[in-house]
């Protein structure tokens, strides 16, 4: 029923169908396309085109072995986890991912999430709190911001790759918790942080530091932070980047991944991940961990370097101004059989606009001059 007090759906189909004219006058909509492909090669409705668009860096999503893993996990323990991981939900191979994460990442324990996003959400909303000072960099992914604000902690923005602002905005609080959370590796500039300066802000006020590995395929190296006396370091890590397939994990001290287990509710309230996924991403890390993965991401270095001389990450934005001229170029682009996503505000701020390249070991020489090339065509340099 509907009246002066019950308006119905009325006002939000009003509003709905405003929203969405605003988002195209702005040219910030967005649609899903679906991409049939295997590897960098695939079709985008009925056009063949190269993809650099994919997180997939080693190009581990196809491996022979990872997909077998995952085969085998699917015969043995079925398509779903079926509850959360502290019902019963957790399966052996959850448990030797982790075992494998902790060796790999060098800490004393790990816990695996669904996805790299719940890992995030995890971590801030569980060691948050209004007695806790969260100062993260101005350019983190959504999902460190997300965690921010789910924590109800107090939050500092500090400048983007500024140590010293960071160091200033926790020396100016009198709260008796601070964390500092940070990507080291920047996802649409691909610029990475300065580890050693950070640690040892870190370590000189007393504060945690979150760091999210997710794109750091090439660098840079945790190892430095180890040198800290008394530094605490949690490792987010993602499983659905460089390892090809989905999931995220935190890794750090024991007493930290205990309080996650009992207090983060992206782990307590969600199904644990599939079985498959997990062996999948157990069987990636052991291929990157050996010489077949160093070679892989040998191969990914050169093909950086072939894009972009010097450059230290697989991202490699090239910056078209306006929505319009990113998306003129995106289009034009794949005309040409290459697939490189426009990213727009609000992923990125007004005016910077671009193009964002994303390399991967499974991409050839060939192809990536053709890209050269293909940018050369558009006044456009990486």
């Amino acid at each position: 029923m509907t009246g002066p007090g019950n308006p119905g759906s009325g006002g939000f189909d009003t509003w709905a169908t405003g929203q969405l004219a605003a988002l195209r006058a702005a040219d910030r909509w967005r649609e899903v396309r679906t991409f049939d492909a295997r590897g960098p090669v695939g079709r985008l409705g009925d056009r063949e085109v190269i993809s650099f668009a994919s997180n997939d860096y080693l190009g581990l999503s196809f491996h022979p072995a990872v997909i077998a893993a995952a085969h085998a996990a699917l015969d043995r323990w079925g398509a779903g986890a079926t509850a959360s991981r502290l019902i019963v939900g957790s399966r052996p191979v959850h448990a030797e991912l982790e075992a494998e994460l902790c060796d790999w990442k060098q800490t004393e324990r790990a816990l695996v999430f669904p996805t790299g996003y719940a890992a995030n959400l995890g971590v801030l909303s569980s060691l948050g709190g209004q007695d806790c000072l969260i100062v993260s960099d101005e350019l983190n992914h959504a999902s460190i911001i997300d965690g921010c604000r789910l924590s109800r902690s107090p939050i500092a923005v500090a400048r983007h790759g500024d140590i010293d602002d960071i160091d200033r905005l926790l020396s100016e609080t009198s709260l008796p918790r601070r964390i500092v959370v940070v990507d080291a590796v920047f996802s649409m500039d691909g610029d990475e942080v300065d580890v050693v300066a950070l640690g040892e802000c870190c370590a000189r006020r007393g504060a945690l530091l979150v760091i999210d590995e997710a794109h750091a395929v090439l660098g840079p190296s945790l190892a430095p932070l180890a040198g800290f006396d008394g530094l605490r370091v949690l490792r987010v890590v993602t499983l659905s980047k460089a390892l090809g397939t989905v999931g995220g994990a935190v890794c750090g001290p024991g007493p930290f991944i205990d309080l996650l287990v009992n207090r983060a509710r992206p782990f307590i309230f969600t199904t644990g991940p599939a079985p498959a996924d997990s062996a999948a991403a157990l069987e990636a890390i052991r291929i990157t961990r050996g010489t077949e993965g160093d070679a892989l991401v040998a191969r990914l270095a050169d093909l950086v370097d072939r894009l972009r001389s010097g450059h230290r990450s697989p991202i490699v934005p090239i910056i078209a101004g306006t929505e319009a001229e990113a998306l003129g170029a995106a289009e034009a682009l794949l005309e040409q059989g290459l697939l490189v996503p426009a990213i727009r505000p609000p992923t990125v701020p007004p005016g910077t606009s671009r193009l964002r390249v994303a390399l991967s070991a499974a991409h050839t020489g060939d192809m990536v001059d053709r890209l050269v090339a293909g940018l050369d065509t558009l006044g456009l340099r990486p």
